[in-house]
């Protein structure tokens, strides 16, 4: 059931996200981000289009995979991570320009079931969502972002440790490739609940939010970004002002984001 749960996200991701690479277009930026920025980054880039700017080339997949793209040689203008890690493992290996580093944005962790679904789990110190997988109808399975690697996967874990959850519950994941592969599982019925980005949630009418983790139940989610530092389109710096302006903000306040730079 696991391997079929985990194939089913792994397919889904590379279906809707595009994890592959692609060449810039038009001078444009080649912008590699984060898979739960999918919907916020594309409107921003259209709106960096409709104020003149060159359209960005956006690969969306898990930051980790994203990083090891570009440690690999994969061309990148700009990097958006869900977390500082991935940012810092690409900084130590002297492949991003680190005077364009910042934070760009926050967001926060919840837990999310099915959309038509009733259950109710209040989350505190010692909550049982171990029996509530095992009242589901559905296997059982908790869908996250591969714990070892993903952003998502990693702070649900470490809130789940927080809340003293995870021993409970760490056999009976349904571990996903990035955050919107997990998201899928749980509108598709295929697992009964998920730790996801309350942006994701947000933007997948299939799943409802059953509950928020506290803040302080896990590191601060924060998204850096930065300039490659084989950047080469004149316009990747342009776009990382413009996601950093006040022109932007908006854009990624509507899909539930907190913004953080300043421009």
């Amino acid at each position: 059931m696991l391997g079929r749960l985990a194939a089913a996200g792994a397919m889904a991701a590379v279906m809707a996200l595009g994890a592959t690479p692609a060449l810039a277009q038009g001078g444009g930026p080649l912008v590699f981000a984060a898979a739960s920025l999918k919907n916020a980054l594309d409107t921003a880039n259209a709106a960096f289009v409709a104020g003149g700017g060159a359209k960005a080339t956006v690969t969306y997949a898990a930051s980790s995979a994203l990083a090891k793209q570009i440690e690999a040689g994969a061309p990148a203008d700009l990097f958006i991570s869900a977390d500082e890690d991935w940012m810092d493992y690409l900084a130590g290996k002297g492949l991003i320009q680190p005077s364009t580093r910042r934070d760009l944005l926050g967001n926060e962790l919840v837990l999310v079931a099915a959309a038509d679904t009733k259950t109710t789990v209040e989350i505190k110190p010692g909550f049982a969502l171990d029996q509530a997988l095992d009242a589901a109808q559905t296997g059982g399975r908790l869908a996250v972002g591969d714990p070892a690697a993903v952003p998502a996967g990693k702070y649900a874990k470490a809130a789940l440790q927080t809340l003293g959850a995870w021993d409970k519950v760490r056999d009976h994941l349904a571990p996903a490739e990035n955050v919107r592969a997990a998201l899928a599982l749980v509108a598709r019925g295929e697992a009964p609940f998920g730790i996801v980005y309350k942006t994701d949630a947000m933007a997948e009418p299939g799943v409802r939010i059953v509950a928020t983790f506290p803040a302080d139940s896990h590191a601060p989610i924060l998204y850096p970004i930065a300039l490659a530092k084989e950047a080469t389109s004149a316009q990747a710096r342009a776009f990382l002002d413009f996601l950093a302006s006040p022109k932007a903000r908006p854009l990624f306040e509507a899909q539930g984001f907190t913004v953080l730079s300043a421009p």
